[in-house]
């Protein structure tokens, strides 16, 4: 499955923002879908994932109670609605997917990757 993410943007502190993510072929509904950030001079982290059938989320510590990740399979897109935005948001957003076992927070557990959206969150 192909992946782009879409929407970010420059926000304040305290606004909110919604990611989308627009997967091409007919097999999205089969995979596990992820979102995950990179800040300037960090490591790649987790960020939220959601089941094939959304019955399963997982969010970061960071992130929990802030963000929501969500998805349309008749759309083939997953979204991760971002609230509460903090300027330790800013970075790099990244989607992917993962085809087979359990939906997990393991950047090495995901084998198709899109291209980041920048967010930056100003104080």
């Amino acid at each position: 499955v192909q992946l782009q993410a879409y929407g970010g943007g420059l926000v304040q502190a305290g606004d909110s923002l919604r990611l989308s993510c627009a997967a091409s072929g007919s097999t999205f509904s089969r995979y596990h879908m992820g979102w995950f950030r990179q800040a300037p001079g960090k490591e790649r982290e987790f960020v939220a994932a959601i089941s094939w059938s959304s019955d399963t989320t997982l969010y970061a510590d960071s992130v929990k109670g802030r963000f929501t990740i969500s998805r349309d399979n008749a759309k083939n897109t997953v979204y991760l609605q971002m609230n509460s935005l903090k300027p330790e948001d800013t970075a790099v957003y990244y989607c992917a997917g993962r085809r087979f076992g359990a939906v997990v927070g393991g950047i090495g557990e995901y084998d198709s990757w899109g291209q980041g959206t920048l967010v930056t969150v100003s104080s």
